[in-house]
């Protein structure tokens, strides 16, 4: 390949840009009319406007995608994350037009990208599964029974969602129906799809995901684990690579059984398995056939560019390494950056970048896509960025991370710089004892370190402006986040 379009914006196409130059193939660019001024538009050998803000009159647009590629006379076109990575009709076109896909199949999508369809296509492999159907319920009557003999609580899932859509925990018989007619509705809503499934409740698991690569000569390999059971509504917020409670054994059973995932539905390219893990045991959740955002914690810790495997892989190249060829060096923990208020609940906050300062250190990398001065557009994810630290143990890395976010000045808008702060070194994360309730748990002890922050720069400006006989308003904080975020 000579030459590839990214389907995507932001830091993910930046960050495979820097990996097409580093492999000597030129890049293409396509930006809506908020990202004309991004970083990845500028970085490319070659930008097109592709249309207004809104993603589904821009970075949505696949038959016009499709006509830019073939007009500039693309090889390959990679769709990055999010948009139409995991979108078969897409994948289909582009071949179907004469250029690569970077990516798997549009059959192994499909196969996994219905929650069902993937459960019955692992189920032959013998693979853990979570108690429950492996089929669609549209009766509630029928739903309610089968509740009733798995037992409560349970867990209602869309059979085409993610992100936490289409889902309802139940805990027990007398809320069943209410909450299985919202499951049916936001999935509706959500994914056109209304089908459910009913599972067993894992009280308190981690979430554990197994990274796999597979060429098309039938060589299936793992990368390991990364624990991203750090979340808020559904959504990572960190994670980190290795997991501290996986023995070696388990590690490799959970490896052996990602690769026989991606074995049942014939996969090539990079894909994620992705596992609930509770007390020793782990269960099939999905399989994410596309890079995931946290990826850079497994590159960190196996110095895999899993962005050039995917480019190789696409070329029809045989994987260059083997299973035994692949170790775990050190520990990586990365904390996504968003422009969100953790004090409000995460909402998002947009506004402008009026300061923006990366740190730069030995071990410290940030994949972002902003620079100073440039507006967060209300129309995308709210992440500006993701900052991943490396280091010879997980103790070491929480200490760099530490720092690393201390080092990180960004003023102008809300972000969760000091709340990742605040997780890294609390005391149940440092001993590794978390599951995926850690925010819910814990939030209200973040809560109650800033109002005491806050209290305290209040007596330090009072203190000021009384000693200098002053009395401008200016010198108290508005906004106590933004003290905690630019302390040092």
């Amino acid at each position: 390949m000579k030459k590839i379009l990214i389907a995507n914006r932001g830091e993910i196409a930046l960050r495979i840009m820097k990996t097409c130059k580093q492999m000597g193939i030129s890049s293409v660019a396509i930006y809506s009319d908020a990202d004309k001024n991004s970083p990845f538009v500028s970085y490319a050998d070659e930008a097109v406007n592709v249309g207004p803000p809104p993603s589904n009159q821009s970075y949505l647009l696949q038959d016009k995608i499709i006509d830019i590629a073939k007009e500039l006379n693309v090889d390959g076109i990679h769709p990055g994350y999010g948009f139409l990575s995991e979108n078969s009709d897409f994948a289909k076109k582009v071949i179907d037009a004469g250029i690569i896909f970077i990516g798997p199949s549009a059959e192994s999508m499909n196969l996994m990208g219905d929650k069902l369809s993937a459960k019955k296509t692992v189920s032959k492999y013998d693979i853990p599964m979570v108690p429950g159907t492996d089929y669609a319920i549209t009766d509630i009557e029928e739903a309610k029974q089968i509740a009733c003999k798995i037992g409560f609580p349970i867990l209602i899932k869309a059979s085409a969602g993610g992100g936490g859509k289409g889902m309802r925990i139940v805990e027990k018989k007398e809320d069943f129906e209410s909450q299985m007619k919202r499951a049916v509705s936001e999935a509706e809503k959500a994914f056109g799809n209304g089908a459910v499934f009913i599972e067993k409740y894992v009280n308190s698991p981690r979430h554990i995901e197994i990274q796999i690569v597979a060429d098309t000569h039938g060589n299936v390999l793992h990368l390991f684990e990364r624990e991203c059971s750090i979340q808020r509504r559904h959504q990572k917020v960190i994670e980190e690579a290795p997991s501290s409670v996986l023995t070696e054994e388990l590690r490799a059973k959970m490896g052996e059984d990602a690769c026989k995932v991606a074995l049942s539905c014939n996969y090539f390219g990079v894909g994620t398995v992705e596992f609930l893990y509770d007390d020793g045991e782990y269960y099939f959740l999905e399989m994410n056939t596309r890079l995931q955002v946290e990826h850079p914690v497994t590159e960190m810790i196996t110095s895999v560019d899993l962005v050039k495997e995917q480019i190789c892989i696409a070329q029809g190249k045989e994987l260059s390494f083997n299973q035994e060829d692949l170790e775990i060096k050190g520990h990586s923990i990365e904390v996504r950056v968003y422009a969100e208020n953790p004090l409000t609940d995460f909402l998002p906050d947009i506004g402008k970048l009026l300061v923006y300062n990366i740190p730069n250190a030995e071990g410290v990398r940030v994949d972002d896509g902003f620079c100073e001065g440039m507006e967060i557009p209300v129309y995308y994810d709210p992440m500006i960025s993701k900052l991943i630290v490396h280091a010879e143990n997980r103790n070491e890395a929480i200490v760099k991370m530490t720092q690393a976010i201390k080092d990180y000045d960004i003023i102008g808008v809300e972000t969760t710089l000091d709340y990742c702060r605040f997780v890294i070194n609390h005391e149940m994360f440092k001993r590794g004892d978390f599951n995926t309730h850690f925010i819910a748990n814990y939030h209200n002890e973040y809560k109650e370190e800033i109002k005491d922050e806050l209290i305290d720069q209040v007596a330090v400006s009072a203190t000021y402006l009384l000693n200098n006989k002053q009395r401008n308003n200016n010198y108290l904080p508005k906004q106590p986040s933004q003290w905690a975020i630019n302390r040092k």
